[in-house]
């Protein structure tokens, strides 16, 4: 009896160690993938002059308990999302883009694709609203949710750090 007690702590360590790096693991990749995105905002902060508000927004994005209300928001992902060509000609996610832009920034090729398939489900999700801004407001809070539950959200102190030190 005390064996099979035995191998059952194991098994559970061993799942615990392997599952958590995985989540550090993603944590530190989305980590890359939000600064890399990120290095246009101030680009089309100047483009559409959208105000601190907005850039509220941004510094509270993966907190999750922050409510993303602003439609210029949807806009301004839209604008960043577009300077990397993630934006197809029906205004919608360009997956071979976004699949090549989360490896670019550290995805491994399976990571990738669960990445382009849970932007793909919000998309479904939201595809009754019409207006660009708003879909794209709801499709990232979706998103958003979509990594918290996989524990893959990571800290925005740490993500200002890098971008700082980009400067």
């Amino acid at each position: 009896m005390a064996t099979r007690a035995r191998w059952r702590f194991l098994a559970v360590v061993v799942f615990v160690v392997t599952h958590g790096h995985r989540a550090i693991a993603s944590q530190e990749i989305m980590k890359k993938l939000t600064t890399g995105f990120s290095k246009a905002l101030e680009e089309c902060k100047q483009e559409m002059g959208f105000g601190e508000h907005i850039m509220k927004d941004f510094y509270n994005y993966w907190k999750e308990d922050y409510e993303l209300l602003n439609r210029e928001t949807g806009c301004a992902i839209m604008c960043m999302a577009s300077k990397f060509d993630l934006i197809a000609d029906d205004m919608s996610l360009h997956h071979q883009n976004a699949h090549e832009f989360a490896k670019t920034h550290g995805a491994d090729d399976d990571m990738a694709k669960q990445l382009v398939n849970m932007l793909h489900d919000c998309e479904k999700v939201h595809d009754s609203i019409v207006d660009n801004c708003s879909k794209t407001l709801e499709i990232s809070k979706c998103f958003r949710t979509k990594i918290h539950e996989l524990k893959w959200a990571p800290s925005m102190e740490e993500i200002l750090e890098e971008v700082m030190t980009e400067v």
